[in-house]
C-alpha cells in the first residue's frame, strides 16, 4: 500500500487488518498510556544509567569527600535511593499496565501484552475463567489473569460488551441457598 503524503511516498508495511493480530485473535482493547509508560520508564533507566557512569567520573575529579562516615552513608544512599530504587519502583507499578488486549472467539482466551523488566513487550495468554476480580478494589489492579495483576481502562473498550465478557460481567449469576446454609453450618 503507497499513499503520497505531500508529494513523497509512505509506504505501509502492515500485512493484517489494523485489529486482527494472527496470533493473539481480534484487538478489544488499547491502552492509551502505553507510550507514557514506555517513555517514564525509559527515562528513568536511562538516567540510572548515566548516573552509574558518571557518579564515579564526578567522584574523582571534583574530589567530593566527606570525613563523616554517617555523611557519606547518607549521600551513597541518597544516590542509590534515585539510581535504583526509582526504576524498580516504576517497573512494579507498571507491569500489570495492559498496552493492547486481543481475544480469540473459537477459544475463549485474551492474549495481554505489557512491557517487562527491559521494556520489551510480553505476551500473558490466559481464559476468561482464570480472570479474578479483586475483592476490594486495588490501586493498579483491574484484575487477575491467573496470579498476574492487570490494569484495563474500562471506558477505552471500543465494544462494551468485549468488557462485559472480560470481567465474567455477561454470565447468569446462579446463588444457591442450601451451599450458603451448609457452609454456615460448618463454621
Amino acid at each position: 500500500q503507497v499513499a503520497s503524503f505531500q508529494g513523497v511516498a509512505v509506504r505501509s508495511l502492515c500485512t493484517s487488518a489494523p485489529h486482527e493480530h494472527p496470533e493473539h485473535g481480534r484487538l478489544v482493547y488499547k491502552g492509551n498510556l502505553a507510550k507514557a509508560v514506555l517513555g517514564v520508564r525509559f527515562f528513568s533507566y536511562s538516567t540510572s544509567i548515566f548516573n552509574l557512569f558518571m557518579m564515579p567520573y564526578i567522584m574523582l575529579k571534583t574530589g567530593i569527600g566527606f570525613e563523616s562516615l554517617l555523611i557519606q552513608a547518607a549521600f551513597y544512599g541518597l544516590i542509590g535511593f534515585f539510581t535504583f530504587v526509582t526504576p524498580v519502583t516504576l517497573h512494579i507499578l507498571t507491569k500489570g499496565y495492559v498496552i493492547r488486549l486481543y481475544y480469540k472467539d473459537e477459544m475463549d482466551t485474551y492474549t495481554a501484552i505489557t512491557y517487562n523488566a527491559i521494556l520489551a513487550e510480553k505476551a500473558t495468554v490466559f481464559h476468561q475463567k482464570d480472570v479474578k476480580i479483586p475483592d476490594i478494589t486495588k490501586m493498579f489492579t483491574t484484575f487477575y489473569a491467573k496470579t498476574k495483576s492487570m490494569l484495563v481502562n474500562p471506558t477505552l473498550f471500543p465494544n462494551p460488551q468485549d468488557f462485559n465478557h472480560l470481567m465474567g460481567y455477561d454470565k447468569s449469576f446462579y446463588f444457591n441457598l442450601e451451599e450458603e446454609k451448609e457452609a454456615g453450618e460448618r463454621k
